[in-house]
């Protein structure tokens, strides 16, 4: 087992810091760029993190700390955010992500005090029973993959034009 959770903190504290240092000032061509019909943008990457921070992560934590395997915790609709509310600016976004997860961070510190907290069990709606040492190492890869995601999006844009040097460029290879 490798988690700790004061180095996963260190990961979930810094990836607001780190999008909005990447992505505030870019022009839209960098925002909106996308894979293709049914991928996401960087603008809507934003968007399904601060849905997550909303409804997934913390408030899973909470339901499972207090309910264990009683009943499953709720199911998170990670496509929410493309219904949400009118479209706000990327520094927007930014800012309630980077707010919200601040908040959740105080909260995580709050409610998982001992090593015990982290082997507690809850029920997922899909998977079964699940530790709150997993749910905490998903939300961790989770940013890395978002990060990733919007990293190999940008690159996309101009995969037509790096010419030979594509062999080098693994970001563009799939």
């Amino acid at each position: 087992m490798q988690f700790r959770l004061d180095e996963a903190i260190e990961v979930l504290e810094r990836t607001p810091r780190t999008l909005a240092q990447w992505l505030i000032g870019l022009s839209d061509g960098w925002l909106q760029g996308n894979e293709g019909e049914g991928t996401w943008n960087a603008a809507e990457v934003i968007g399904h993190l601060i849905e997550g921070e909303r409804t997934n992560w913390m408030p899973r934590l909470a339901f499972m700390l207090r309910e264990g395997e009683s009943k499953p915790f709720p199911p998170f609709d990670r496509f929410a955010h493309l219904s949400a509310k009118p479209e706000a600016t990327i520094e927007q976004k930014l800012r309630e992500f980077q707010d919200m997860r601040a908040l959740n961070i105080r909260k995580l510190k709050e409610l998982v005090g001992a090593e015990a907290d982290l082997e507690q069990t809850g029920l997922h709606p899909a998977f079964g029973p699940v530790k709150a040492r997993e749910l905490l190492s998903a939300w961790v890869v989770h940013d890395l993959t978002h990060m990733a995601q919007i990293v190999r999006v940008m690159a996309e844009r101009y995969k037509s034009d790096v010419g030979p040097w594509i062999q080098y460029l693994g970001v563009l290879k799939k």
